[in-house]
């Protein structure tokens, strides 16, 4: 599960952190109180990092002034890190211990393990509804009766109201896990988890897919070539036929021979006809027969549910969301804001509504934000670094204080940086939430220094090339020398 949560997020996922301030002349380095310390401001100088596109904050926990401040009140794009927004307010205004129910409803009488009618689903946003979980809710409704069921398989995803988009609209990558829409009734992230090996009796490559709707196509054209395990995507390609209902895809390249297993999830369907498919494909599997296709059911309101289940709760799934940056995830947590604090149905106007009341809450108030879809896989989004570091110093002497930090990536060890700041004195010593797009680098979150002192860093890059090398390396020098103070 965790690799489909590492895919599903980009894997590929988004890093981000850091920096300071730069003159064009590279000539002087001032941040506000204090002037960016020499092993910062020579990484900036020989990278020429632009001082008009770096923003930073460096604050101890609980305290007024800033250690370091560089363009704090200007307005940035934080890509990931804005999840931290999201993923606070959803403890504030939901609590810990929240859940997502999933019902099933039957139109029809139960006679002698046959359903005579219609079986209807219906999300409430549950962000983790994952195939394991699918199995278990069906093992619950055999349980109880149904075993075969004669009429159609309804799907009521009515608790969001969403307007129509197009997964290819950010960036034209419109099977990527991370493109995903959210959904009221989402089941496995809208995924599938694909496994190549080369078969060499056959002189092919064997695909393990999983799960496999039943009203998916999968066309494996891939050829084995010559060469070794690695490239882009190790030379396998991944398209769709249609781009609208996404029913077949076409697997096609070269895999090479030395590889001796490669792994990478996509999405396919829409959100709808996925459910329907793995649900009948899983209700097939277990012996059960479902005669009918997919249904729009809505459920009266009046009316209860045959069996419901219950998602994990909010404290764990925000570890999903901020270690793995899953953005579906941290999408639907931001729709269910909406919702649950505004009214039914959950809209994103609704849910920049409800952000924007919980920060009032707590005496917030930031005139420049401006919230696309909580998630940060946005061009739009806006916020300063001052104010991201406003919400972690709120957030470190909320109530629910643990569950947040303890939700991002100890860096050395687990999450986005489990691969950053390894087998050194600032392994694990570190809670971060990286941020990446195209020329959008950035980081937020609390670092426990040396001494015992306890910072907030939130550093945000916007400028041509800031998601490259250089970005990351500056950001790699602030936090060395936030965690020696």
């Amino acid at each position: 599960m965790k690799m489909l949560l590492r895919e599903i997020n980009l894997k590929l996922s988004l890093y981000g952190l850091i920096t300071a301030f730069l003159l064009p002349s590279f000539g002087v380095y001032a941040a506000g109180p204090a002037v960016i310390p020499d092993e910062i401001r020579q990484v900036m100088k020989r990278y020429k990092v632009p001082l008009t596109g770096v923003s930073i904050v460096v604050k101890e926990v609980g305290a007024g002034n800033s250690l370091l401040s560089v363009a704090a009140d200007k307005p940035r794009n934080p890509a990931s890190t804005i999840k931290l927004l999201t993923t606070w307010a959803a403890l504030e205004g939901l609590g810990p211990a929240w859940t997502w129910s999933t019902e099933a409803y039957v139109d029809g009488l139960v006679e002698d393990g046959t359903l005579r009618g219609d079986l209807i689903l219906k999300g409430y946003g549950d962000p983790y509804f994952i195939t394991e979980r699918m199995w278990g809710f069906q093992r619950q409704l055999r349980a109880r009766g149904i075993k075969n069921i004669e009429g159609n398989l309804g799907i009521d995803n009515s608790y969001f109201l969403l307007e129509p988009s197009d997964t290819s609209e950010f960036d034209g990558e419109g099977l990527r896990a991370y493109n995903v829409l959210p959904d009221a009734m989402l089941v496995n992230f809208q995924t599938i988890h694909m496994t190549f090996r080369p078969d060499f009796v056959n002189n092919n490559v064997q695909l393990l897919a999983d799960p496999v709707p039943t009203n998916l196509k999968i066309e494996n054209q891939l050829k084995l070539g010559q060469g070794f395990c690695g490239g882009y995507q190790n030379g396998i390609s991944v398209t769709a036929k249609n781009d609208r209902v996404r029913d077949q895809l076409v697997i096609s390249g070269k895999f090479g021979r030395d590889c001796n297993e490669y792994s990478m999830s996509r999405s396919a369907l829409t959100a709808p006809t996925f459910a329907y498919g793995v649900f009948r494909s899983l209700w097939e599997e277990s012996g059960g027969h479902l005669s009918g296709a997919l249904a729009d059911i809505k459920v009266p309101a009046d009316v209860e549910p045959f069996y419901s289940t219950e998602s994990p709760p909010l404290a764990d799934v925000i570890t999903y969301i901020n270690k793995f940056s899953n953005n579906v995830m941290a999408r639907q947590l931001f729709l269910t804001l909406g919702a649950e604090i505004d009214s039914l149905p959950g809209t994103l106007q609704k849910s920049r509504k409800a952000v924007r009341l919980l920060l009032k809450q707590k005496g917030l108030e930031f005139s420049e934000m401006l919230l696309d879809n909580g998630s940060g896989l946005s061009r739009k989004t806006r916020i300063s670094s001052a104010h991201l570091g406003a919400v972690l110093q709120q957030a470190s002497s909320s109530a629910w204080s643990a569950e947040f930090i303890s939700s991002m990536s100890l860096p050395g060890l687990d999450g986005t940086l489990r691969k950053r700041f390894t087998h050194e004195a600032a392994t694990g010593r570190m809670h971060l939430k990286t941020g990446r797009l195209s020329n959008v680098y950035a980081t937020a979150g609390f670092v426990h220094a040396n001494s015992g002192r306890e910072f907030i860093v939130v550093i945000l890059q916007n400028y041509k090339g800031a998601d490259d090398g250089p970005g990351e390396e500056v950001q790699a020098a602030l936090l060395r020398w936030v965690y020696q103070q």
